[in-house]
């Protein structure tokens, strides 16, 4: 997944059931509660944003017909708002005018997010080291969408003896996910998002349901046959992620959501492009193959040849297309990056340069995917952070 470069898993956070408790009792102040009557305007904002990704994806691929990719809105998992507040709500529990769940739940407020943080810090080191240059709200914000995208991904990675418990676990995520745009908390962590959701309106629910629908598709589907099969499921499994950030990063002056969209989802598709060719190895021990049947067909390379490790010049010419169509991805995301706000192009940039430099790496490692992982140390993570302020701050230099 999009920027999840550390192990699966993550260390179970200590939430007594006190805890538990107080952030299902704990409501949010008055000033930050929708009310009902807005609830028409946000469906229209989710229909729009709907069809604006639609149109991103459909342009950024000529002949690619993005029907059904994108989550309708409230659809996937049922209405996001139902009118009456949900049991257990901020909304529900506000009513109750309890000042001491309201003082309780700001503490834990403060705990959840910095759980999230401690997530992030450990399992996304490359972006946790570029959110040092947000604002203090914008890096709250971003560990509580991390802590999520972290969580999804560990329900696909822990052990299970068969698809079916998986696919119904990823069925009550939806829900739950869905609950907390409604304003409930499950446990400590989901407080923290709950929260940013209040935050920022902007932040649609359409891109979780929509990464949920990437975790199921590897339940349906272990084969690729074109590109365009592969490219929705970059878009839900990475792309998606650039959807939820955008309303938290924002964008530069007078530059608008629709006008970096394409930059973002790209970024997204180059992103899963290097995580696909990096893992290669991993994945054929797993029966799964991620690279286009076409293009296996197109340079020879039969599924038993790549399977068994075979590295002949036809495996070579085949992963040297490959790594020249992300960085042709990279290159679409790279005219994006002044559109953003400006205290978000540094992380973007250096997150850009490092993870684009694992295919330097696999070039590096003679096209051997199968037997050696390529990745970029944190000396040389560190190393490229001048370079990135310089494209950043000074772009005439064209570095």
């Amino acid at each position: 997944m999009l920027w999840l470069d550390g192990a699966s898993g993550y260390a179970a956070l200590p939430t007594t059931r006190a805890h538990a408790d107080a952030v299902r009792r704990s409501p949010l102040p008055a000033a930050q509660l929708q009310s009902s009557s807005s609830q028409p305007a946000q469906q229209q904002q989710q229909q729009r944003q709907q069809s604006v990704v639609t149109g991103a994806l459909e342009a950024m691929l000529p002949g690619y017909v993005a029907n059904g990719a994108v989550s309708e809105a409230g659809t996937s998992y049922g209405d996001v708002s139902s009118g009456a507040p949900l049991t257990g709500s901020i909304g529900a529990l506000l009513a109750t005018g309890d000042s001491q769940a309201l003082a309780r739940r700001e503490q834990l407020l403060d705990e959840s997010y910095e759980a999230c943080r401690v997530i992030t810090k450990q399992y996304a080191k490359t972006f946790y080291f570029g959110t040092k240059f947000f604002s203090e709200e914008k890096r709250r914000a971003v560990f509580a969408i991390y802590a999520w995208c972290r969580r999804t991904d560990d329900i696909v990675d822990k052990p299970r003896k068969e698809n079916i418990s998986l696919r119904r676990e990823l069925s009550e995520w939806g829900t739950r996910t869905r609950d907390v745009w409604n304003g409930r908390a499950h446990d400590l962590l989901d407080l923290a998002l709950v929260d940013t959701v209040q935050k920022y309106p902007e932040l649609t629910i359409e891109p979780f349901e929509d990464m949920i629908k990437g975790m199921v598709m590897d339940l349906d589907q272990n084969r690729f046959e074109t590109f365009e099969d592969l490219y929705l499921y970059c878009y839900r499994v990475a792309g998606t992620v650039g959807l939820m950030m955008m309303p938290v990063m924002g964008t530069a002056p007078g530059v608008s959501f629709e006008a970096a969209l394409e930059p973002a989802l790209a970024l997204g598709v180059g992103l899963q492009l290097t995580n696909i060719l990096r893992d290669v190895g991993e994945d054929r021990v797993r029966q799964r193959i991620y690279l286009p049947q076409e293009d296996l067909r197109r340079f020879g390379v039969s599924e038993q040849a790549l399977l068994k490790g075979v590295k002949d010049e036809k495996y070579v010419a085949l992963l040297k297309f490959q790594i020249q169509r992300a960085r042709d991805w990279y290159a679409k995301a790279e005219s994006g990056i002044p559109l953003l706000a400006p205290d978000c192009q540094l992380p973007i940039r250096a997150s850009l340069d490092m993870y684009s430099s694992i295919l330097d790496k696999i070039e590096g490692n003679n096209y051997d995917n199968f037997n050696k992982r390529a990745y970029t140390s944190k000396m040389e993570k560190l190393m490229m952070l001048p370079r990135a302020y310089l494209r950043v701050k000074a772009p005439d230099l064209d570095l």
